[in-house]
């Protein structure tokens, strides 16, 4: 593997380069090809002034600007939150100006895998069995009753888990109604070829309450038990999945293509390698996925802030256009409903790893989103149905995330990250990390190394690779870690009185 290189830029129009290596004061480094000397220590993964800045310049990454200078920054010196801020205020208004460039399809790489076609048409990566509860007071029961039957029955799919939450009862209005699609869409998920639903009896979300929501359901497949009408919840959920494992047993992978994919993209715990390396690889993946008629879903509206013209100026439509406006504006107004600053991002572990301001997170973030034309935003718990790349509604807490794109359909996950992070969902949660030391040190949470990029590999080879490493997973051939380690977290996004 060649010489890690010391300094990044990222775009020609740039004023600041990115330090890969720790970078010492009185160090001589090459800045656009020519000498400059270091004026101050410079932490790996900040960004160093490529030329003299002015009080109120603007600092400009990826080609955008992220910010401006608080006060004079020489040539040299380390640029982050000691002299620079953000230069986002208030709510903005937006004209749609279309940039859209149609990724073609790429010829010789894999466009089939092995599947599980359901009834409905859609097609699952897993065939599992999901214990899932209504309501958050049966999360011990529902874990018990996955184990033992897991035990009995697992070899007969590929596993039996439990799925639980932190909703489901004392919510009302729009959060109660949030959390039953969440849910609704979480059953009928194509990687669950069975589902047993367990309701304590008593709770807001019943199954008088519930059922209606879910619609036509297979009851050889997904089954129901009320825990408060059993002697033995335990005893009675095992016995249940028994009889459903039966029927899940028949299933079998067919080949199907990869237009068939659904797949969501996360960032948790990034680094500024992230919009750098794992990110635009993602990208890459999305501009793949989308171009074979496939589905790419982007979440974290929060930290589309900044870069959603983007994003919006990428849509097919003017109508399109509009529903991404109202995406951003409504979540801008969440914020503004609760008193709280827009802005108030990025988070300190993201500073610890050199990002600055939101534009220089939200830059970096949509970097996933490729270059693919936005067909549709989803709100949360909606299915994705149109192909394309769709922006669905959340926050960019990560546990919430997750679940939504979960509840999307997604089959599988690509979830990016410069500091480690372990989590991960029902569904294969592939980890990328963003700089080789990462990957080095946390082997057992990380499925690929994103940071090969800025030492000797191409970004097309990378994305051969990720794409071969992703049709594996989807196949079965082979396990996410999450997967390996039992991650499997759900978290319903709340928002209003908690009786």
């Amino acid at each position: 593997m060649g010489e890690t290189k010391k300094l990044i830029k990222i775009n020609e129009r740039d004023n600041v380069e990115i330090a890969i290596q720790v970078l010492k004061a009185g160090e001589e480094v090459g800045i656009d090809g020519a000498p400059c000397t270091v004026l101050e220590e410079i932490p790996r993964g900040h960004k160093i002034a490529l030329k003299d800045l002015e009080k109120g310049e603007r600092i400009i990454k990826y080609g955008n600007p992220i910010g401006y200078a608080t006060t004079a920054i020489r040539k040299g010196q380390w640029v982050h939150s000691h002299n620079m801020k953000t230069g986002l205020d208030g709510v903005l208004n937006y004209t749609y100006n279309p940039q859209r460039e149609d990724p073609a399809a790429v010829e010789g790489v894999r466009d089939h895998f092995p599947g599980y076609r359901r009834k409905d048409g859609t097609v699952g990566i897993r065939n599992e069995i999901w214990v899932i509860p209504t309501v958050s007071c049966v999360n011990h029961a529902v874990e018990q009753i996955a184990k033992k039957a897991n035990e009995l029955y697992g070899s007969l799919c590929d596993g039996i888990y439990a799925l639980p939450h932190n909703a489901g009862c004392s919510q009302l209005g729009d959060d109660h109604e949030t959390m039953q699609h969440i849910l609704a869409s979480i059953v009928k998920h194509p990687n669950a070829g069975g589902v047993l639903l367990v309701s304590l009896g008593c709770e807001n979300n019943n199954f008088g309450e519930f059922r209606p929501v879910l619609g036509d359901v297979d009851v050889s497949r997904i089954k129901f038990m009320i825990a408060q009408e059993v002697e033995d919840e335990v005893e009675e959920g095992v016995a249940l999945i028994g009889e459903i494992a039966k029927v899940v047993s028949q299933d079998k992978r067919v080949e199907v293509p990869v237009s068939e994919l659904k797949i969501g993209f996360k960032c948790g715990g990034s680094d500024s390698l992230s919009g750098v390396t794992a990110n635009p690889l993602c990208g890459m993946i999305t501009d793949r996925v989308t171009a074979f008629g496939g589905t790419a879903i982007l979440t974290e509206v929060p930290e589309m802030f900044g870069a959603e013209h983007i994003l919006m100026n990428r849509a097919d439509s003017e109508e399109t256009f509009h529903k991404v406006v109202d995406l951003i504006n409504s979540f801008k107004q969440y914020f503004i409903d609760y008193d709280q600053p827009i802005y108030e991002n990025p988070a300190p572990g993201n500073k610890a790893g050199g990002i600055t301001t939101l534009e220089e997170k939200s830059l970096g973030c949509v970097q996933k989103g490729g270059h693919a034309i936005v067909t549709d935003t989803l709100d949360y718990g909606q299915r994705a149905v149109k192909t394309g790349l769709n922006l669905m509604n959340g926050p960019g807490n990560d546990s919430v995330s997750i679940t939504n794109l979960l509840a999307s359909g997604a089959q599988i996950i690509l979830f990016t990250t410069g500091r480690g992070n372990p989590l991960g969902t029902a569904i294969p949660s592939v980890k990328l990390s963003t700089n080789t030391q990462l990957y080095e040190h946390k082997r057992h949470w990380i499925d690929f190394n994103a940071g090969t990029l800025i030492q000797d590999e191409s970004m097309e080879e990378m994305c051969d690779r990720l794409w071969n490493l992703l049709l594996d997973i989807a196949s079965g051939k082979m396990q996410a870690r999450n997967e390996i380690n039992g991650y499997r977290d759900i978290m319903i996004f709340k928002n209003g009185v908690l009786l």
